[in-house]
């Protein structure tokens, strides 16, 4: 690494700190007055809070990352520029292009680094935080209540399995009062209903089991089977599939996917397991799908619309990038959320909805910044 690539980073990694903390400061201060109440109500302790925050971070983490690139990158080059620096690198024989490598660099990790908490850390943050928020809000029998979830329905398209449950734990995935139905590879159909099921060695186990086979062609059906304990091969449903079918068969909007906190692999696996899925619900998923892998691409896209405002020549004051960036990100989101909506609502592409912001203002700052004297 060069010692002018050192000297860059330093400049841009210091006030990028300072932003980062500023942002996180300022969120959780704003939230705290906002949430103190609900958290009176609910009987939270400060450990209680702290832990609360602490696995809510890499959710707004992934907002402000961006936001603060755009804005320590627009203070550095800026105050570079108000000193005559990238004048004189660009006199020594170096591009725009080559001197914002360093920058490159950094977004390109931290881009990285906001798929995977996309992926790993924010969808179980948000669901830490949900059982953090009612640990002591209720009696224990209440709480205990609140992990079952009552008339679950989880259909299968691709296998044709059809299940019903009258109850799942979220946390075992301890299921009561289930019945399946499926179709088998003769086209006769086979249901079965159990008082329970549990999830053991990677199988479902099933209890107090009624096993009743319909054959085709109207035949008679054969007398039910009961046993006690059944384990069925062919039910190859796993509890992250059943989940993932929960948390969206909610969702009725791009905002709604947004706070639902979807990874890429429970959108694949959904969107696999439901290959007749209605036009409305696809458009959104694939919406969703896409901006997961766009919205990374947004650090790189914040230093393509930097180079252009921040190194323009001239005495001007550091705070004149800063104030640049207010108007720059108001129109970058006020556009992404437009796209989105229009994807989700089946008007656009998917891949064009979630990608076009990105598109936009990324060749905008590539032509500027090809332009910049």
């Amino acid at each position: 690494m060069r010692l002018l690539d050192r000297y860059l980073l330093r400049e841009f990694l210091v006030p990028l700190g300072y932003c980062l903390g500023g942002f996180l400061v300022f969120w959780l201060t704003f939230d705290l007055f906002t949430e103190m109440g609900n958290f009176q109500r609910n009987q939270l302790r400060a450990g209680d809070i702290a832990e609360y925050y602490f696995v809510k971070a890499p959710e707004i983490l992934v907002v402000v990352v961006p936001i603060g690139l755009l804005l320590a990158l627009l203070y550095a080059l800026t105050s570079h520029a108000r000193h005559h620096e990238l004048t004189a690198i660009r006199a020594a024989g170096l591009t725009l292009w080559r001197m914002a490598l360093p920058y490159f660099a950094v977004a390109s990790l931290a881009g990285g680094a906001l798929f995977l908490m996309n992926e790993f850390l924010v969808p179980e943050g948000a669901e830490r935080a949900e059982r953090i928020l009612h640990r002591w809000s209720s009696s224990d029998t209440n709480a205990a209540d609140r992990q079952w979830l009552r008339s679950v329905d989880f259909e299968n398209q691709r296998d044709r399995h059809a299940w019903h449950i009258g109850a799942y734990h979220l946390d075992t995935f301890e299921m009561r009062k289930v019945h399946v139905g499926w179709v088998l590879e003769d086209g006769s159909r086979r249901t079965m209903d159990a008082e329970r099921a549990v999830r053991t060695n990677d199988a479902w186990m099933f209890f107090d089991v009624q096993l009743l086979t319909l054959p085709t062609g109207g035949s008679e059906a054969q007398a039910a089977i009961r046993k006690p304990t059944h384990t069925e091969p062919e039910l190859t449903e796993t509890p992250r599939l059943i989940q993932s079918e929960i948390k969206i068969s909610r969702l009725d909007s791009i905002k709604t996917a947004k706070k639902a906190q979807l990874g890429v692999r429970e959108i694949r696996d959904y969107l696999e397991l439901h290959p007749q899925l209605d036009a409305k619900r696809r458009d959104l998923l694939r919406t969703t799908l896409h901006s997961r892998f766009a919205a990374p691409w947004t650090c790189v896209v914040v230093v393509l619309i930097s180079l252009p405002f921040g190194a323009a020549s001239g005495r001007r004051n550091a705070f004149v990038g800063v104030a640049s960036s207010v108007f720059i990100v108001f129109a970058f989101y006020v556009c992404n959320e437009l796209c989105l909506s229009l994807g989700g609502r089946g008007e656009v592409p998917p891949w064009l909805a979630a990608w076009a912001t990105n598109l936009l203002f990324g060749g905008a700052g590539a032509v500027m910044t090809q332009r910049t004297r």
